[in-house]
């Protein structure tokens, strides 16, 4: 197993049988999306994601609270419009750099996930939530609505149910969370790291290039219109089909053997 550092206060990476595990390591303070945290975050899915041995990530914290949302005591401090803009726009390239990234994320939830906490975790491929945690987007009991997290909650979840969330700011469970589609698998509060490794390493143990190509497409193709998304995805599959590892896995269906994946 190999431990990579990236900022010793703030984020720990560690790699395993394909999987990078990232966990936000400020429990003190929550792990509120700071300037610094956001920062620790972005660099470590950069890496990871030029790294050709990583196929799936993981994204954890420490602590009983996965992510309180944006650092109030360090927005607070700052009174300038181009500054607080800067603050927002560096959080929508963290969200943005999640979705971009090559490889599938897991968010593994335990404990509260509020504002842009909860943003986290709709922007994330996949989450396996503890049977423990909540959901919510209370900005709007502090006068500033969860606008920004409002983009990847209703790309996640029914518009009405979206809107209760916003609208009301009271949390759900993570059962709720899982009818909603805003999480994708809940496990007890002790199974919950090994229900998500084996998910992870589950999806790591197949080929990295379909994966990350099926990806990609999955993304590129929601915003299309019908027909748009039809003629876009016979082209991938078309692309796909020219690849060693789709000519291997079929071949090794037809032969009734393991396939040998070469992720290309």
């Amino acid at each position: 197993m190999q431990h990579i550092q990236v900022d010793r206060s703030l984020v720990t990476r560690t790699d395993a049988d394909g999987c990078a595990t990232v966990i936000m390591n400020n429990p003190k303070r929550r792990n509120a999306l700071s300037g610094a945290m956001m920062t620790a975050l972005h660099t470590t899915l950069d890496a990871i994601a030029d790294d050709p041995d990583i196929r799936c990530v993981i994204l954890g914290a420490e602590g009983p609270v996965f992510c309180a949302g944006h650092d109030l005591k360090e927005m607070n401090g700052i009174s300038e419009c181009d500054q607080h803009a800067a603050l927002f726009a560096q959080c929508s390239d963290l969200m943005m750099r999640i979705v971009t990234l090559p490889q599938p994320v897991i968010a593994r939830v335990r404990g509260m996930a509020t504002a842009a906490g909860c943003q986290l975790v709709a922007s994330c491929d996949l989450a396996v939530a503890s049977q423990s945690a909540k959901f919510a987007t209370p900005g709007v009991n502090i006068g500033l609505f969860c606008s920004t997290p409002m983009v990847a909650l209703s790309r996640n979840i029914a518009r009405k149910h979206a809107m209760r969330m916003l609208l009301t700011g009271d949390p759900i469970n993570a059962e709720t969370a899982l009818s909603m589609g805003l999480v994708s698998d809940v496990a007890s509060d002790d199974t919950l790291e090994e229900t998500t490794n084996a998910l992870a390493t589950g999806i790591a143990a197949r080929s990295g290039m379909t994966v990350q190509l099926g990806k990609q497409a999955f993304y590129r193709q929601l915003e299309m219109p019908l027909s748009d998304a039809y003629s876009y995805a016979s082209g991938v599959m078309t692309d796909n089909m020219q690849k060693h590892d789709a000519r291997e896995g079929i071949g090794a269906f037809v032969e009734k053997r393991h396939p040998t994946w070469r992720h290309k």
